[in-house]
């Protein structure tokens, strides 16, 4: 085949700005688009443009986790990855916050058996009554039947940092215990000033099962925070490298479009080159060895004397007055009430 320099996209100007889908030339040319929208159980999913848009959508639960969070957010982020008009992935929560953490009414106050998910799971390491077995106080805990469950709550999380194109955590309100290791997994953290990160249940009932606080603030800082369970503002998260920016709450909408689409505007394969070389680096930080101890810890944390004491008070008086008396005595109950929204 004969050069074509009439036709070549460098007769073009600046044609390296069009999208992967443009041109004859294109490797998609007469194919048809993927899927624009859809609407799951914990999220919804969107392409606009150049920007694929996945967004919590429990608002009446503070956007809490469920079995189907996980899996369904790892689907929508590869959808979005194998998508050629996809540059740039954001998550965002809908209601008061990005995400208040596990749904607690479920797991803490129900024996730690989650509601039955759109996956199948009866007679599987996953089946919900083998779960709340395993966490029966007066059992025998089996370790590895906990950390097959936690671990892929894990896995579809850390589909943030996994996938091949840059993702954007839209936080506003809040971002608590199970809500952090969702936001710490995005390439980049756009936060309101107002907003709130932290893990609570170190007080007692958890580990970041993520571990990726020390990776994201650096060691000292993530001591301070896991030691206390304190949490930080969006402006004090911005400050230590946390979140790449926290804008006042009424310009986060504006401030993260404009990176949006500054990111979007580079060719796909510019992105994915860079991320990839980039995360070589983090991950050679231990970014997986870090998920799968801190996981099992998170299982250890959660059937020690003290983590049983917990899970019961839950299941006799309830999340919320338990959670009071955990935090009453740091002095932050008040703000601590965004783990569990109110029915």
């Amino acid at each position: 085949m004969s050069p074509d320099y009439e036709n070549h996209s460098g007769t073009r100007p600046a044609a390296w700005r069009d999208d992967l889908t443009g041109g004859d030339d294109s490797l998609f040319a007469g194919r048809p688009e993927p899927v624009n929208e859809y609407t799951g159980r914990t999220l919804t999913y969107e392409v606009t443009g150049r920007i694929a848009r996945i967004t919590f959508n429990r608002p009446e639960r503070g956007n809490a986790i469920t079995a189907d969070t996980p899996i369904e957010l790892a689907a929508a982020v590869e959808r979005a990855d194998l998508d050629p008009r996809v540059h740039v992935i954001v998550v965002s929560g809908r209601g008061k916050g990005f995400c208040g953490g596990y749904d607690l009414s479920i797991f803490a106050e129900n024996g730690f058996a989650p509601a039955e998910g759109a996956q199948p799971t009866a007679g599987t390491v996953l089946d919900p009554v083998v779960q709340a077995r395993n966490h029966n106080p007066w059992g025998t805990w089996d370790p590895m039947v906990d950390y097959a469950m936690m671990s892929r709550f894990n896995r579809g999380f850390a589909s943030l940092l996994h996938a091949n194109k840059p993702t954007v955590a839209k936080v506003h309100g809040f971002a608590i215990a199970g809500g952090t290791d969702i936001a710490l997994f995005a390439d980049q953290i756009v936060c309101a000033e107002d907003a709130r990160f932290g893990y609570p249940p170190t007080r007692t009932w958890g580990i970041p099962a993520a571990g990726m606080w020390a990776h994201r603030v650096g060691d000292q800082r993530a001591k301070r925070m896991l030691f206390t369970g304190d949490s930080l503002s969006g402006k004090q998260a911005a400050e230590w490298g946390l979140a790449i920016e926290a804008p006042p709450a009424d310009e986060l909408d504006a401030r993260t479009e404009e990176l949006l689409e500054r990111i979007s505007r580079v060719p796909i394969n510019q992105l994915v080159m860079a991320k990839l070389a980039l995360n070589s680096a983090l991950l050679n930080q231990g970014v997986l060895n870090s998920g799968m101890i801190s996981t099992v810890f998170d299982g250890i944390s959660r059937h020690t004397r003290e983590g049983y004491a917990f899970q019961l008070r839950s299941a006799t008086t309830g999340f919320r007055e338990a959670v009071r008396e955990r935090d009453e005595p740091f002095g932050d109950w008040k703000r601590a009430q965004f783990e569990q929204p109110k029915d």
